[in-house]
């Protein structure tokens, strides 16, 4: 871990590291993009045999019932059952009232309301790789069935021998999502955005992924809603002399496991930052003259996930006004927030926590606003109606108004 100072040009590029983009990347998936755009499961199948070194017929690419529920023996019986307290948990966190809509009444015949409605149909991207990312099934799953969300397609990489991995079978069975595709990369992603023979087109698309699957999302948006661009994964510690050097070190080295991950240790303790430096071979260490300066360093840098490890933490989170999940105290790491304590762990990265949030109920529903104007109603506002369109070159919008009252 090194020292990086605020006033850097180095800092002034990590706090707007979401900006940069890759051209060898974006040409390239856009190609994939296109190409899955056109030709549908001829080229998703392609590419599958390109890069998952898989080969599959279209009817191979969804995931048999009796694969889903075989999955069940593959997993120890002790797991199942954390596994359902894992997902307990999003399910108590998610079970909030929903959203009421507005409904505003006036004496003079207007009403004004609004109504909410599941999407049709979501996406569920889930990495493979390396390690499969299970706790991301349920934490992207549970939501959107909490939100009503009528049908979920789940796409994960297959494995060398084609198969799933059962451990991702098994969430998807306990959580009956309707649907397993085995695709992955940036062509699972035009598949679900466009909608081939075999795959449905969907509404949304959430989950995390490589820089191929963020940019897959980036170009597909429009097409179809997407949760967020996300990037490689991030933690910020905030710690003072009164905090455990030893938790800190283990909850930066803890996140920066993840390829790419990014960690910040944000600190007034010369103390603490000498162990850390010693302790966390990569990362970046901002020495600050207080904890007030640490929030204005910490919501400069937007981080994915915050601790915050002083004497009142809740006190500093007040004042946090951009991080995707914040924790609070010692025995608050981010690995709880990962897999079991109910928030979704779907969160922003690279320094969008300034203006998205995590995923929640809310992403799944959309709003139709309702108005209802009587003839006196409308009567009223003739002259506004008018000028305005005048003002703006747009006669015909009047005529509507006026056909109404002549």
């Amino acid at each position: 871990m090194r020292s990086i100072t605020t006033n850097s040009q180095e800092w002034q590029r990590l706090c707007a590291r979401q900006v940069t983009r890759r051209r060898r990347i974006e040409e390239a998936v856009r190609t994939i993009v296109d190409d899955v755009h056109a030709r549908g499961d001829d080229a998703l199948l392609s590419y599958t045999r390109r890069f998952d070194k898989v080969r599959l017929g279209a009817r191979q690419l969804r995931v048999t019932e009796a694969e889903v529920s075989g999955a069940f023996q593959h997993l120890d019986p002790k797991f199942a059952l954390q596994l359902k307290t894992a997902i307990q948990n999003v399910h108590t966190f998610y079970s909030r009232p929903r959203l009421k809509p507005v409904r505003m009444v006036d004496g003079d015949g207007v009403v004004l309301s609004e109504k909410f409605d599941p999407l049709e149909r979501v996406g569920v991207y889930i990495p493979g790789g390396t390690a499969s990312l299970v706790s991301t099934v349920y934490m992207t799953v549970v939501p959107a069935k909490r939100a009503g969300v009528k049908r979920i397609i789940l796409a994960t990489p297959p494995r060398k021998d084609g198969s799933v991995d059962p451990h991702i079978l098994a969430v998807a069975s306990l959580l009956e999502v309707d649907e397993v595709y085995r695709m992955g990369g940036a062509q699972a992603i035009a598949a679900m955005a466009f909608g081939t023979k075999t795959i449905p087109k969907v509404d949304k698309i959430v989950g995390p992924g490589n820089a191929y699957v963020a940019e897959a999302k980036r170009q597909v948006y429009g097409f179809v809603d997407v949760d967020t661009i996300a990037g490689p994964s991030e933690i910020a510690v905030i710690a003072n002399h009164t905090a455990n050097p030893q938790f800190v070190v283990a909850d930066l080295l803890g996140e920066s496991e993840h390829a790419g991950g990014m960690a910040f240790l944000i600190t007034p303790s010369k103390a603490l930052a000498n162990v850390c430096r010693k302790q966390v071979p990569g990362g970046y260490c901002v020495m600050v003259k207080n904890l007030k300066e640490a929030v204005v360093v910490a919501n400069q840098l937007a981080p994915e996930h915050l601790e915050i490890m002083v004497r009142e933490p809740r006190k500093l989170a007040r004042q946090i006004t951009a991080a995707g999940a914040i924790f609070l105290g010692p025995y608050s790491p981010v690995t709880v927030g990962d897999y079991v304590a109910g928030p979704s762990h779907v969160l922003p990265t690279g320094g969008s926590a300034r203006a998205f949030s995590g995923l929640g109920i809310d992403d799944f529903i959309r709003r139709t606003h309702l108005i209802s104007y009587t003839k006196k109603a409308l009567e009223r506002l003739r002259e506004p109606l008018e000028r305005i369109a005048a003002i703006e070159g747009l006669p015909r919008h009047y005529d509507a108004v006026k056909a109404r009252l002549s």
